[in-house]
């Protein structure tokens, strides 16, 4: 179908630009490293350190801490994960051909034909259906809302969430593979998932009902919000307002005590990643109890880019992205539910989690705080590096024999 045609001809544009290229290019830069700009060595500092001398401090150590500076500098895998992925081979979409210059008259016909189809005939269509389901949602959520609550509220609330989330997939062309259905979260759990882009609640509803748990947002994105809240008990919540995650805790344990209640989706992350990789979950969700349903969810980047760079792009301009892609093609995975062990505490569990999310979709799993999208790094990253290295010394004798040398000077 579209998906293989889609394919077929990206691959031929690929051969094309690969025979163009073949001419010497002096500006194009030879890549060491299969995923990156440099190539890593993983060490850990006690050997790196080891093979410089066996005991003592030398001033030769802080060879270690530049090299890992220099690399930082160059490329940390920290802040690549907040910008789009590149692609293997080019998709016909600017975006990611970072080769894009002319080749051939055949391919610039080509991505002119896509061009066409993209914006003049695929945006009205998805524009028009956009509008509907996003319409369709506010009127219906706002009336819903205006009924007393009883059983007939929360199923015409279900129906509504349904049938405007499968017209706004609808809209991104999405074609999503849903596996292990009979793993599906169940009501009184909470559902925790990887998070690439406001589309994954889209995706996840498209396949049912949840209340969900979020952060605020402003524009097109908060009148949604407070149009869909009237309907379902979802909570909205400002991240830097203390009372408002002290809500979040007890909503959470009041939803976790009723097993009649949709269940609960959470993207522990907190922000959105570039869908390769997965990075630390907040502790908030996993210390309370109750049965948590991870779900993995992998985007098809060949066919458009579903990642959400909050700090480029609002959200109509990255709803302008989207639609104007071939396609929005994911996998999603629900995995078996998954409940605290006895003497695990939350941040164990919640490691175990993704790690589990990320075993299962693919994902580079990564320790660091999705929170740098936005903020410095803590002293207390430092510092713990800072301890590592004089544990070691102490652990050698360094220390010990730096202050004999001291007193007897």
């Amino acid at each position: 179908g579209f998906v293989d045609t889609s394919l077929r001809g990206w691959m031929w544009a690929t051969i094309r630009i690969e025979k163009g290229v073949k001419k010497p290019q002096p500006q194009m830069l030879k890549t060491p490293a299969a995923n990156g700009i440099i190539e890593r060595d993983e060490t850990p500092m006690e050997k790196e350190i080891a093979r410089l001398h066996r005991v003592n401090f030398e001033f030769s150590d802080i060879f270690y801490f530049c090299r890992k500076g220099f690399e930082a500098i160059v490329e940390d895998e920290v802040t690549q994960r907040f910008s789009s992925e590149e692609l293997v081979s080019w998709n016909l979409l600017t975006r990611t051909n970072v080769n894009f210059h002319y080749i051939s008259l055949r391919l610039s016909i080509v991505w002119g034909i896509g061009v066409i189809v993209r914006y003049c005939f695929l945006l009205p269509l998805r524009f028009t259906l956009a509008a509907i389901g996003i319409t369709s949602m506010i009127v219906g959520t706002t009336m819903v809302g205006q009924l007393p609550n009883s059983s007939v509220k929360n199923y015409l609330s279900e129906v509504v969430h349904l049938t405007c989330s499968r017209i706004l997939v609808r809209a991104l062309s999405g074609t999503i593979h849903y596996h292990n259905k009979e793993n599906k979260p169940q009501k009184g759990g909470i559902c925790v998932a990887n998070h690439t882009s406001p589309i994954d609640a889209i995706i996840l509803t498209n396949d049912g009902c949840y209340a969900m748990v979020g952060q605020v947002h402003g524009g097109l994105m908060g009148v949604i919000q407070r149009a869909a809240v009237k309907a379902c008990p979802h909570v909205w919540f400002e991240r830097s307002e203390m009372k408002d995650r002290l809500l979040v805790t007890k909503r959470l344990r009041e939803h976790v005590a009723d097993k009649s209640k949709l269940p609960i989706l959470i993207f522990p992350e907190g922000t959105c990643i570039n869908n390769t990789s997965v990075m630390m979950f907040k502790k908030g969700s996993f210390e309370i109890g109750g049965t948590i349903y991870p779900v993995a969810i992998k985007y098809d980047p060949q066919f458009g880019d579903a990642f959400w760079n909050s700090s480029k792009y609002n959200i109509v301009s990255y709803l302008l992205r989207i639609m104007t892609s071939w396609a929005i093609v994911c996998n999603v995975w629900y995995m078996p539910p998954m409940v605290r062990k006895e003497g695990e505490d939350a941040v164990q569990f919640a490691n175990r989690v993704r790690s589990a999310i990320a075993r299962q979709g693919g994902l580079t799993e990564l320790p660091w705080d999705g929170g740098l999208k936005r903020a410095k790094v803590k002293d207390t990253f430092k510092e713990e590096q800072q301890k590592n290295y004089s544990k070691m010394l102490v652990r050698n004798g360094s220390i010990g024999s730096l202050s004999t040398g001291t007193e007897s000077d």
